[in-house]
């Protein structure tokens, strides 16, 4: 099986959790320009991420790699739902990032941090979730 593609998109997956956090303790410490850079950043890697992800889901990977049923009840049960739960918040991730941003572009900065309280963790949660998908399937499962 071909992996270039899963691994291009875990590494990316990959990247946009680290610049995420990295905004995060940014904004924090109050370095505003540094933390704009490295979310627009992130938004950037997310799109290279979505572009790689359905042009490989949509084209030639289908969808991908089945997980097997010889996997204890428990491990397969908690792989779904971090699956579903992965997909339906990677969906609305795009719509929360651009509210966010056009928010921070806008210096509506009350309404850019209510914004960002929901945007960041269910965007954390979907780049960590990602790469846990790919753990499962591509490392721990590699050989069922």
């Amino acid at each position: 099986m071909d992996l270039f593609f899963p691994t291009l998109n875990v590494s990316l997956n990959a990247t946009a959790g680290v610049l995420l956090v990295t905004g995060y303790v940014l904004i924090k410490r109050g370095h505003e320009r540094a933390h704009k850079f490295t979310m627009l950043t992130c938004f950037v890697v997310s799109i290279a991420f979505l572009s790689s992800y359905l042009y490989y889901h949509l084209g030639e990977g289908g969808f991908g790699r089945k997980f097997p049923r010889q996997a204890a009840d428990a491990v397969r049960y908690s792989y779904y739902f971090i699956l579903v739960t992965h997909v339906v918040l990677a969906a609305i991730v795009p719509l929360l990032a651009i509210v966010t941003i056009v928010k921070g572009f806008k210096d509506d900065r009350e309404s850019h941090r209510r914004w960002a309280r929901w945007t960041f963790p269910i965007w954390l949660y979907v780049s960590i979730t990602g790469v846990l998908v790919y753990f499962l399937l591509y490392i721990l499962y590699a050989d069922v």
